[in-house]
């Protein structure tokens, strides 16, 4: 690598800071491949992927990866020395080891990033690695605030990359199928979509665990980077289950799971971004270190209909139909026509007539393309230059209308939003909260939300 090649850390702050002001490109950086329409790699040669965070989550979609036939994992990114040396262990090859992700955007054998850091580090990864020229596939939530999400979607406009977002269930068969059926139209006009996801942990949530130091291979301090840096909890750091109960590292259960299951009605009714949520809930009755919402309940008004969400972590009744042998789904997305009522969860899904109609479902014709894979698609769509079908272009306004709930609950009051500007208008006080401030020496990227 040549010394021009190569940003220091505070050279890279100064420089993203600068360019993000400006939303124009990092051009000191190496890029894997500037144009929309040139490959990074030949269909003959190997996909060389860097990782970025490589916990719990991060290990498993490691091991996905290596699943693939063209991949070869060249680099390893963690703040926490331990999680390098297991994800280097599962690696065929010995990737570089390497702490600052900064250091891995660098480096020109690095074709694309897979970024499975904690969802405050997302919004800032995603953007450095557009500038740096790397197509990336980021676990979600893809962002935690509205600014974020809108900055991260016109950062990979501006810089042309290839993105995927870690929502699995968009590659499945049965999620397909249910496109199918609602787009049909024999459900009817639809009024109201309901969708539910719900666990219990309550009333001891994680359990109960101290303040300590951390482990000497950690540095706590840039595992916090631009979120708050509060003293070291075990259970913070554990993995991506346990962030859901830290706000500051998660924005909760609905960040973490709506991704997942609002994925569906946006997809089936190709929705815009909605024109009002309201949202209540609170932290009733879980007694742990957290300090994230245990109960959420919002409404999402559109032009036509109604999209609710409601999530707990005390209760594990979804109020779905009876699944397999007469178990309760924990989760549920209801579609409700004037014609019949679809209930769906990940695998499996029922329909039910309005008395007096009949409905068949057999007759819809197959209309939504197979998936090869998740993970297959975006390795795919890295080498035809074509977006895959959960990219950043299409998943962000689900991740805009779940942040706007956490606004919402926030201030305890609904909050309207204007789909062409992409803003709340006339609400300074709910506008003030879609620009994140970040803990120095770390900048929001303010240039891109021009």
């Amino acid at each position: 690598m040549h010394a021009n090649d190569h940003l220091s850390r505070r050279e890279f702050l100064e420089l993203s800071a600068r360019l993000g002001a400006a939303g124009v490109a990092a051009t000191g950086l190496p890029r894997a491949a500037w144009s929309e329409e040139t490959p990074s790699t030949s269909p003959n040669e190997r996909i060389r992927l860097g990782f970025i965070g490589v916990g719990a989550r991060g290990l498993q979609v490691l091991e996905e990866f290596l699943k693939q036939p063209d991949v070869e994992v060249t680099a390893i990114c963690d703040v926490w020395g331990d999680h390098i040396r297991q994800a280097v262990e599962k690696c065929p090859n010995k990737p570089s080891e390497i702490k600052d992700y900064r250091d891995l955007l660098s480096r020109k054998d690095v074709d694309a990033v897979v970024i499975c850091t904690p969802p405050h580090w997302h919004c800032l990864q995603a953007i450095h690695a557009c500038e740096s020229g790397k197509d990336f596939y980021i676990e979600k939530p893809m962002t935690m605030s509205v600014g974020e999400s809108l900055a991260v979607r016109n950062a990979v406009r501006h810089h042309n990359r290839i993105t995927q977002i870690g929502t699995q269930i968009h590659a499945g068969d049965n999620y397909r199928r249910v496109v199918e059926i609602v787009r049909s139209g024999i459900l009817g006009k639809i009024g109201v979509i309901r969708t539910v996801h719900v666990g219990n942990q309550g009333p001891d949530g994680l359990g109960e665990m101290a303040d300590c130091d951390p482990p000497r291979d950690l540095d706590w301090n840039q595992w916090c980077g631009p979120a708050k840096l509060r003293a070291f909890n075990p259970l913070i750091a554990k993995g991506a289950y346990e962030h859901g109960s830290f706000m500051d590292y998660s924005g909760g259960w609905t960040p973490g799971m709506a991704p997942h299951i609002l994925d569906l009605p946006y997809w089936a009714l190709n929705l815009d971004h909605p024109i009002r949520v309201s949202s209540s809930g609170g932290r009733y009755i879980i007694q742990d270190p957290g300090d994230a919402y245990d109960t959420h309940e919002v409404l999402f008004q559109y032009p036509n209909f109604t999209l609710t969400w409601s999530s707990s972590i005390v209760n594990a009744c979804g109020y779905s139909l009876p699944g397999p042998e007469g178990t309760r789904r924990t989760l549920a997305i209801v579609f409700q026509g004037v014609n019949a009522t679809l209930v769906t969860d990940y695998s499996s899904h029922d329909i039910v007539p309005e008395l007096g109609l009949a409905i068949d479902s057999a007759g819809v014709p197959e209309s939504v393309p197979n998936s090869p894979g998740h993970y297959r698609e975006w390795l795919d769509c890295l080498r035809s230059r074509k977006q895959p079908s959960c990219h950043v272009g299409y998943h962000y306004k689900i991740d805009v209308a779940i942040q706007l709930s956490l606004v919402s609950l926030k201030l305890g009051r609904s909050v309207a939003f204007d789909p062409v500007t992409e803003t709340i208008p006339n609400d300074p006080e709910a506008q003030k909260l879609v620009r994140p401030i970040y803990r120095k020496p770390w900048r929001f990227p303010d240039g891109y939300l021009s």
